[in-house]
């Protein structure tokens, strides 16, 4: 008897426990396997996410282009790295009266300007070209379609020249590409990709007899318009001592951290404590993290027009980022006497 009132204590206990809460899981879309972005989701998911109170996957894909319509439909993507002129081509698109446009980009919400991210253009070692504005009508691999490196490429070179690419622009990936370079069958290569970016960097020492990086010149003519819409950068030798001998000027994409107006409370929530948690985990991020993450600032500068910011994480930068008002000493008796002491 004894025993059966145990067991039923045991039963009644264990049926009347609370169930253990499961933590969200949550998903953020970078790009490829060998780029910069996904090495940024990973560390979010390692040093941010369990602060906030969910688990975060960081996943590939195509690029910022795919990235825009996966966070729009795509089940448990919250959080996405999107190139800034991206971003402005499908707001420019839907200005322009695209209704697809419009309805992939007006719910989507920025969280924070990472870094400019450097734009490569490689070519074999031994090709005539040394600048960027040189590659007027070479055979172009602008990257694979949906990418945002496709649409970098492609909206640099109407910068530069106000034409559009030849048809021999072939839409490869990186390393299907470089091989073709290699063998002579494309003459230019588009790679976007922040600093050391792992493709660049795995090169071998005899990489530099078979392919060699474009100089961007900011005193060429074409630069000018080059510059209104992107940056001014400098691709270190310390970042691939095996390709480069010194360092070389370039040009760059901003990169952003963007999601969609959530509204539902829960998700609000957790990502008002993700913006809170990368507030406070920063200093980790810049020692521990990518590289990048250096040149990342808690700054939330002026957005273009059609672009906004999520209010949620908005509040909390913010308030992360303001100065910390020293204590004030202690209130003197006039102080006291005028109402002054706080």
């Amino acid at each position: 008897m004894k025993k059966w009132l145990a067991l039923s204590f045991f039963f009644f206990v264990c049926s009347n426990a609370p169930a253990a809460v499961l933590s969200p899981q949550y998903k953020i879309v970078t790009a490829s396997e060998r780029g910069t972005y996904i090495v940024l989701g990973r560390d979010l998911a390692t040093q941010i996410a369990p602060d906030a109170g969910f688990e975060l996957e960081s996943l590939p894909s195509a690029g910022s282009a795919e990235n825009v319509r996966r966070l729009r439909f795509e089940p448990g993507v919250k959080l996405a790295i999107v190139q800034s002129d991206v971003f402005q081509a499908f707001i420019d698109q839907a200005s322009a009266g695209n209704k697809e446009a419009a309805n992939l980009i007006r719910p989507l919400r920025v969280i924070l300007p990472l870094y400019n991210e450097e734009i490569y253009f490689i070519v074999h070692a031994e090709s005539p070209l040394n600048f960027i504005h040189e590659i007027k009508d070479a055979r172009i691999n602008a990257g694979p379609v949906g990418s945002g490196t496709a649409l970098t490429a492609l909206t640099l070179y109407q910068a530069m020249f106000h034409a559009a690419p030849p048809n021999t622009t072939t839409y490869l990936t990186n390393e299907d590409a470089l091989i073709k370079l290699t063998a002579k069958q494309v003459e230019v290569v588009a790679v976007v990709g922040g600093q050391p970016m792992k493709l660049l960097a795995d090169m071998k020492p005899e990489a530099k007899q078979l392919v060699k990086l474009l100089k961007f010149d900011s005193s060429h003519p074409v630069s000018a318009d080059v510059l209104k819409t992107y940056f001014p950068a400098i691709v270190r030798k310390s970042s691939y001592p095996n390709l480069l001998t010194e360092d070389i000027p370039a040009v760059a994409v901003k990169a952003f951290l963007v999601t969609y107006d959530y509204n539902l409370a829960q998700t609000v929530g957790h990502l008002r404590r993700f913006a809170r948690a990368l507030c406070q985990n920063m200093p980790s991020l810049k020692a521990n993290g990518h590289p990048k993450w250096k040149e990342v600032e808690l700054a939330l500068p002026e957005l273009g027009v059609g672009w906004t910011y999520y209010p949620a994480t908005t509040r909390e930068i913010r308030a992360c980022a303001a100065p910390v008002r020293p204590s004030k000493a202690a209130c003197s008796p006039q102080e006291f006497v005028l109402g002054l002491c706080k």
